[in-house]
């Protein structure tokens, strides 16, 4: 009962400053503060660590240049304040593999858990610090121009931030699972000959989190839903841009830019799964 009253009342202090400092609207801090008790409660600081790592950084990253990304952000269909949507759609996946461990510990859902968040990570460091090079991304399909900002288009500086980003939440894992005294071997066979330990959490993350940013990015080109604006031409999440109704370009209608970090997010923690048996 104890973790979970610390949770809730660590937890409910981030929200309620991330909404002060414009970080998460209304609905994403309830939903913050709602994920943050669970990851305590039901998990420890190798979970709760993770997710306010992640959190912290990003909404640091989105404050810098901003007036440049303002602009940019008039294409997307969210903006770098945070609903419950976004935070659902970022952490919501984490949370259920954190009360699947509490239920059934196992190291697999800490594996995948590395993997979620270093994807989450990796594509919002990609797309805050990408968004600010000075040469336009390419496509992810064909390698053509696209504009800043263009859904499904990569570029040198955003991978790089990517791999950082997945990078770090590996690091961190290892870090937290030491000061936590968490174990992450298991008693089957599935720990053969010792492999499996915490050492290898920071390549877990660095791989899990890249291959999730690019199916990211791939799922953007193809697959997301997108609009044109009828003044400026440009492809855009919206369905309102330049104060006029957008309409259909491309992708299927209920395929989201949420539901894109949700997928994304799935394929990030399948390949850190592969750790497993590789």
């Amino acid at each position: 009962m104890l973790d979970w009253i610390i949770g809730a009342v660590c937890a409910g202090l981030i929200a309620g400053l991330a909404y002060k400092k414009q970080w998460l609207s209304g609905s994403g801090a309830y939903a913050a503060a709602i994920m943050g008790t669970i990851y305590y409660g039901a998990g420890n600081l190798l979970w709760f660590g993770l997710l306010i790592l992640f959190f912290i950084s990003g909404s640091l990253l989105s404050k810098m240049k901003g007036e440049r990304k303002r602009k940019l952000e008039q294409d997307y269909a969210k903006t770098s304040r945070r609903d419950a949507g976004q935070v659902f759609a970022n952490g919501g996946l984490g949370m259920i593999l954190c009360l699947g461990h509490a239920l059934i510990p196992h190291p697999a859902w800490i594996y995948a858990f590395v993997g979620v968040m270093a994807t989450v990570t990796a594509d919002t460091w990609a797309t805050e610090w990408g968004s600010l090079s000075r040469k336009p991304p390419r496509s992810v399909l064909n390698g053509r121009v696209l504009e800043a900002g263009a859904s499904g288009g990569v570029s040198v500086r955003g991978t790089l931030a990517a791999a950082i980003g997945a990078l770090l939440i590996g690091i961190a894992a290892w870090a937290f699972s030491l000061w936590s005294g968490v174990s992450i071997e298991s008693s089957n066979n599935v720990a053969k000959d010792g492999i499996l330990t915490i050492g290898l959490l920071p390549l877990v993350g660095l791989v899990g989190g890249l291959a999730g940013c690019f199916a990211d990015s791939f799922l953007g080109a193809t697959v997301q839903v997108m609009y044109q604006c009828e003044v400026c031409g440009k492809a855009v999440e919206t369905k309102v841009h330049c104060n006029r109704l957008t309409s259909y370009l491309r992708g299927w209608p209920w395929m989201s830019n949420d539901l894109v970090n949700g997928l994304s997010s799935i394929i990030g923690g399948v390949v850190a799964l592969l750790f497993l048996w590789v």
